[in-house]
């Protein structure tokens, strides 16, 4: 049976405590660019799953977070 990467990161994370989980995050982030597809799957969850108040504002925080134009 062929595993998608999408269904392979899915797959990783399922059953996975808070604690687990919060490692997992944390430990692909500032790292190879490798984990940025892992990282993109787990947002694409989040943000599936919630409601319209709480995208705006991941999407406010990231616009923030963004450096700006000179």
């Amino acid at each position: 049976m062929e595993l998608d990467l999408r269904q392979a990161i899915i797959q990783r994370v399922q059953g996975k405590d808070d604690q687990a989980l919060t490692e997992i995050i944390e430990g692909s982030i500032d790292t190879e660019e490798m984990a940025l597809p892992g990282l993109g799957v787990l947002f694409e969850i989040i943000w599936q799953n919630s409601t319209e108040a709480a995208r705006k504002k991941m999407v406010t925080v990231l616009q923030r977070q963004l450096p700006r134009q000179a």
